[in-house]
């Protein structure tokens, strides 16, 4: 995103952000919270998750550094229909969705930003729609494996996942 930024429009996000700490398991933002702020995270790993029936809950994505997340719902006019919590100790950038909206209004170039991530993420939602209603099992956990691997890595040994994830997240 700050290669499609003026010097001007960087030092407005500079000055109007602020660097929150998570702890483990620590909520984000919850369900049915009114959006206030769009996110980058800047260190750990952030979960987007449902929750569901018998207190289970379902991730829907994961992200990792330097990704943002929180601003669909803003964009959408709606309050969070997902919750976010961090998966483990996370430094987050905060931007309010004003200063984010009023760069969008004035740099067509970071207005396609924005429409290109939210049409990359539709179309891994769709695909991921398909193939978790059209796969079995074990078709759903290699795809699953596989996923995690092409955003997380390997470790050095070049067959563990550089992820820890309970049996629990992974189902």
């Amino acid at each position: 995103m700050w290669r499609v930024l003026t010097d001007k429009e960087r030092e407005i996000l500079r000055s109007n952000s602020t660097i929150q700490h998570f702890k483990r398991n620590e909520l984000i933002y919850c369900e049915g919270d009114e959006p206030k702020d769009m996110m980058c995270l800047l260190k750990g790993k952030v979960k987007i998750y449902k929750d569901g029936v018998g207190g289970r809950s379902q991730i829907i994505r994961m992200i990792k550094p330097v990704q943002y997340f929180g601003y669909r719902a803003s964009f959408a006019q709606e309050d969070y229909l997902t919750n976010a919590s961090a998966f483990e100790a996370s430094t987050v950038c905060m931007i309010p969705m004003t200063v984010v909206t009023g760069l969008l209004m004035s740099n067509p170039n970071l207005a396609m930003f924005f429409i290109r991530q939210l049409s990359i993420d539709l179309g891994i939602s769709d695909e991921r729609t398909v193939n978790l209603t059209q796969k079995h099992i074990r078709g759903r956990l290699a795809e699953s494996l596989l996923f995690l691997k092409d955003s997380y890595g390997l470790e050095e040994d070049g067959a563990t996942l550089s992820i820890y994830l309970a049996r629990e997240d992974l189902a």
